[in-house]
């Protein structure tokens, strides 16, 4: 009987299975980022919310006047950046909207620019965004 030739059958095997390895490296690395992107987000919101809050609620919002003109982004940029850091990274900015309508406010906090690195999530997971709502009474 003859002896089969098994040379390269070590780097082949090396090669499945480190295709397999670095992908779950590699996503794991990218949920990672998303998962630190949109908790930096809720913390960038919730920041905002405080801040128009404290510029917005009046005496007169606070005896039951809606606070109709408190729309826009209350926080500045060197405030934004020492509330989230992270979101800043790659030279992105993040962004801060504040709409009402049915006795809440609601401040949202997006990142547009954000992209996963691994395309094959598609793009559901880019451009995330984080909302607080702060309720009021009309």
């Amino acid at each position: 009987m003859r002896k089969l030739d098994n040379r390269g059958i070590a780097a082949f095997e090396f090669c499945v299975v480190a295709g397999v390895f670095f992908m779950l490296v590699f996503a794991m690395v990218d949920f990672g980022r998303y998962a630190i992107t949109m908790q930096s987000l809720r913390h960038l919101a919730g920041a905002g919310a405080r801040a128009m809050m404290i510029a917005c609620y009046t005496p007169a919002v606070i005896s039951n006047n809606s606070p109709a003109g408190c729309t826009g982004d209350y926080l500045s940029s060197t405030e934004k950046q020492n509330t989230a850091p992270f979101l800043y990274a790659g030279g992105l900015t993040p962004t801060i909207d504040t709409t009402s309508g049915g006795g809440m406010l609601t401040v949202t906090a997006r990142q547009p620019g954000f992209a996963m690195l691994i395309p094959i999530w598609g793009t559901s997971l880019n451009a995330p965004s984080a909302s607080t709502q702060v309720p009021f009474s009309p």
